[in-house]
């Protein structure tokens, strides 16, 4: 039986011409929060069918009632602009979060209506109005028409590439399988492909593989450090994945913290120093816009990182 196309070719990485990015950066470093609502009268995805599910609700809504105004804090006093991944039913329930999020000059992709809902399991029909509905809600609510996609839970039916195309979109987040962007063909009309991570993302790190914070912030560093050196050749995308119920947590923020120090202070230093940058307690220091080697950006204002792209071969 043969295997169903797909929508975009097979480049290996030793193959592709160098990737480079502007100012001669290494790295696109991409921190993506994730901002999400989880109805009270709809089920938890994995956490079964009750309803209401009381504890698994209030447990999420911590992160929009607190642990999304700890990660902002964050990433404000690092100079990172963040896109979100939002649900755009946020824009009715927690509009503060909106109003804040546009005063910061946050970027908001789509990801839905609501957290509960996945795509692929909708009628094709539902689906259309669905994506239809969250690109004008976002776009009413915060001024700007989402250029960039990312499906609750990455679950996106065979359809939804034609419909993201169809109604403008640019990039799509679903795919995680490079380092680097690439084109998606649909139907004559290109999206690209940014990298999100199922890696560098907390509710992998916290809740399937029970790592600490001390765990995560060694993991973001690590996954940093390779980036960077094979990025010197060919620039690479790093994103982070946050979920503001997990990482804005009291015992976790610091540990994001220390994570994006480490990041924007070793990418300054001189490459006979990162072990000594390594070593120190730089979480207490604040460094703030990008660093020279790294693109600190909300990637898709950049056109998905494809206006510097544009015709590079290997896309």
């Amino acid at each position: 039986m043969p295997f169903p196309p797909l929508p975009y070719r097979y480049r290996p990485l030793p193959k592709r011409p160098p990737l480079r990015w502007p100012r001669g950066a290494r790295v696109a470093l991409w921190v993506i929060p994730n901002i999400e609502h989880f109805p009270v009268d709809e089920p938890i995805g994995r956490l079964g069918p009750q309803v209401p599910n009381v504890p698994g609700f209030a447990e999420r809504e911590y992160g929009v009632r607190v642990g999304v105004w700890r990660i902002a804090e964050v990433l404000r006093k690092h100079g990172i602009r963040a896109t979100v991944a939002l649900n755009s039913e946020v824009c009715d329930v927690y509009p503060e979060i909106i109003a804040a999020g546009v005063e910061w000059g946050w970027e908001f992709m789509g990801h839905g209506e609501a957290n509960t809902r996945r795509l692929v399991d909708m009628a094709p029909s539902e689906e259309t109005r669905v994506v239809e509905r969250v690109t004008s809600r976002i776009a009413e609510a915060t001024g700007t028409r989402p250029s960039g996609w990312l499906s609750p839970g990455l679950s996106e039916s065979f359809q939804t590439l034609d419909l993201l195309a169809a109604d403008g979109y640019q990039y799509v987040a679903d795919w995680v399988n490079d380092d680097q962007p690439y084109n998606i063909e649909i139907g004559g009309q290109r999206l690209i492909s940014v990298p999100y991570t199922m890696e560098a993302n907390d509710i992998p790190a916290y809740e399937r593989r029970f790592l600490t914070p001390d765990g995560f912030e060694a993991l973001i560093g690590r996954q940093f450090d390779v980036l960077y050196r094979e990025g010197e050749t060919s620039g690479r995308v790093m994103a982070i994945a946050l979920h503001p119920y997990l990482t804005g947590m009291p015992h976790r923020i610091d540990a994001l913290d220390r994570a994006l120090a480490y990041v924007l202070l070793a990418a300054r230093s001189p490459p006979g120093t990162r072990n000594r940058v390594k070593n120190e307690n730089v979480g207490a220091r604040a460094y703030r816009g990008s660093a020279t080697s790294i693109l600190t950006v909300a990637v898709p204002t950049r056109v998905a990182l494809a206006q510097g792209l544009e015709g590079a071969p290997w896309l």
